[in-house]
């Protein structure tokens, strides 16, 4: 069936339709949405672009506003629903793609949730926005993202002279609302915009010009504030859960940690319903492992288990602890206990509490224990948090901490779409940072006290690390921004 689905479809062009239409003379008469389609073919092919980036295939995707479908068709979801008060551009999209439902309105949507919800510019039609928010929530669960797609208001005289001259579909925006108020709706109809993207510089193609623009120009600060589009992607605020209901695995990366092993079993807390501590070792010439061995039978109580990674590298040590791990919460905690057991419950909380989906550690917030962190690798991390925030779209003050937390579902998420970067993380924090943002999942730094090791020495080489994390930058930003 799903062979002959995209069999179908190989028939239609991603924003134009070649089937002859049934529809009437009369109607035909009237430019339906196809002739701005193909009129401004460049335009509506950018925005084609952008939503496959941001909506993986194969998910649950209704869009509000849906024209013609031709956005519906070219994401290629498992589910396809479109609302359009148009009766005409509705009988054109269920036409030519019997495979999704199209409606006049949401209340005729049976009921169900989805993955995303594609809001085009309803925004800027509706009489009351916050209504509109309010009627998508039975549509939502924790993991739906809402993509509110609007034109910026410095663009309005422009978009009149263009549509005076012919030039673009007749519109009536009742709506040119800023940034801050949109969010403000969102936020009084129990939503939280997790990012924004800026969109189209050029909405005309002009050799050269139009890809300087569009692809490189309009990520520098001042210039990306000139774009056409302003698109905020939300999430619904989830209610809070309850602390015991969930179980919890704390892995713990440890490769000649031998003098920290017994301190991280005594002093990680029970969390959730169960706690689970998992040691990955990696290869150490100090004993370990035998060590881990040994404190695993000596606190039986504890539900301790460990394992020997396959690979070199903290990132692979995690990928093998998460793997292995049961619970519905995974934790990373650094064998080098520099940053304490005893905080974990706190990010724990502000998972379950519904504040962020991945909780990343930040050392940059309280004051140091002297020794803990050497200047140069200081200025190290203040820059690639300057970096990584510009290039993920979300504020981030410490990516280089390695104690993380996120739901099991959610990493999962991230494995699966893992192809889209590679396998190309030896640390462990960036395979989840930038996959996490991938994703759009709301990611939220918790302060935490750093301390000095008690044992062993760095692992750290600073100059060769500096090399690799300018190298996953790069990756990083062809990925994200030069797409």
């Amino acid at each position: 069936m799903e062979k002959q689905k995209h069999s179908d479809r190989k028939k239609f062009s991603s924003i134009g339709y070649k089937k002859k239409s049934t529809l009437s003379v009369t109607q035909k008469k009237t430019k339906p949405f196809d002739h701005w389609l193909k009129k401004n073919r460049y335009y509506h092919k950018n925005i084609v672009q952008f939503y496959k980036f941001v909506v993986p295939q194969h998910s649950r995707v209704l869009q509000v506003g849906c024209k013609n479908g031709y956005v519906l068709h070219a994401l290629n979801p498992i589910v396809g629903v479109g609302v359009d008060d148009n009766g005409y551009a509705r009988e054109t999209a269920q036409e030519r793609y019997p495979d999704f439902q199209f409606f006049s309105d949401l209340a005729e949507i049976p009921h169900q949730t989805f993955d995303y919800i594609l809001l085009t510019s309803v925004t800027m039609e509706q009489y009351d926005i916050q209504d509109l928010f309010c009627r998508l929530q039975p549509f939502c669960n924790r993991s739906t993202r809402i993509i509110v797609d609007s034109y910026s208001y410095l663009w309005e005289p422009v978009l009149w002279v263009t549509q005076k001259l012919g030039l673009r579909r007749p519109t009536n925006f009742k709506n040119w609302i800023s940034y801050k108020d949109l969010c403000a709706f969102l936020h009084l109809a129990d939503f939280q915009t997790v990012t924004t993207y800026r969109h189209t510089l050029l909405p005309m193609y002009i050799p050269l010009i139009s890809t300087l623009l569009n692809k490189f120009l309009i990520h520098v600060p001042l210039l990306r504030r000139l774009c056409l589009h302003r698109i905020a992607i939300s999430r619904i605020i989830p209610p809070k859960a309850d602390f015991l209901s969930h179980t919890v695995s704390v892995i713990i990366p440890c490769r000649n940690e031998k003098g920290n092993v017994e301190a991280a079993v005594r002093r990680c807390p029970a969390m959730g319903n169960k706690t689970e501590i998992i040691f990955v070792e990696g290869g150490s010439s100090d004993g370990t492992l035998e060590e881990i061995q040994r404190v695993a039978k000596s606190f039986p109580e504890k539900n301790i288990r460990w394992f020997v990674q396959p690979g070199k590298g903290k990132g692979d040590a995690v990928r093998t602890g998460f793997a292995q791990a049961t619970g519905d919460v995974l934790m990373i905690l650094d064998g080098d206990l520099t940053v304490p057991p005893e905080e974990l419950p706190k990010f724990l909380y502000a998972l379950l509490d519904g504040k962020g989906e991945l909780i990343n550690g930040s050392r940059l917030v309280y004051g140091m224990e002297s020794g803990a962190m050497r200047f140069l690798n200081l200025l190290a991390n203040f820059f690639f948090s300057v970096l990584f925030s510009w290039l993920l779209d979300q504020r981030l003050k410490d990516t280089l901490c390695g104690t993380k937390v996120l739901f099991k579902k959610d990493y999962e998420t991230i494995a699966r779409n893992r192809h889209y970067f590679g396998n190309f993380d030896p640390f462990g924090d960036f395979d989840l940072l930038f996959g996490a943002a991938k994703l759009n999942l709301k990611i939220v730094d918790m302060p935490v006290h750093y301390k000095r090791r008690a044992y062993g020495s760095t692992q750290i080489r600073r100059f060769l690390h500096g090399w690799i994390l300018l190298g996953m930058s790069l990756l990083a930003m062809r990925k994200l921004k030069l797409r």
